[in-house]
């Protein structure tokens, strides 16, 4: 069993910057991969960015590539997306994910996932 609790979002303007972050809990939170799913008003939770569990491979949508930085820290079972050059199309409930597969893109694929945290990004 994986807990995931998120922090760290919140309203920022166009062009700004937010980092989240995901604890995650449980003795075998490191052997998965991770992922960050999002969901605007009346749209479908879509893909985001995924590490795997060694963090040597890193995976984005092509909406965020250049602008969002996946990372995490085994150590502390943490999950971080930086997120720079903010726009509005990026507003939504950002959603921590972990996945045993490698299926990373597919929300299906992922077994826990954690409460989310709201980002407005206003114009």
């Amino acid at each position: 069993q994986v807990q995931l609790v998120e922090s760290g979002g919140g309203l920022v303007q166009a062009g700004g910057s937010l980092r989240l972050s995901c604890a995650a809990s449980g003795r075998t939170a490191r052997n998965y991969a991770m992922g960050w799913f999002r969901q605007a008003p009346g749209k479908e939770r879509e893909f985001v960015a995924a590490i795997s569990r060694s963090a040597a491979n890193t995976y984005y949508a092509d909406s965020v590539k250049g602008r969002f930085t996946i990372s995490r820290d085994n150590a502390k079972t943490t999950v971080d997306l930086q997120m720079n050059s903010l726009k509005p199309e990026d507003t939504g409930v950002y959603y921590c994910a972990a996945t045993a597969t490698t299926y990373y893109y597919a929300r299906s694929q992922y077994d826990y996932w954690g409460q989310g945290t709201q980002v407005t990004v206003s114009s």
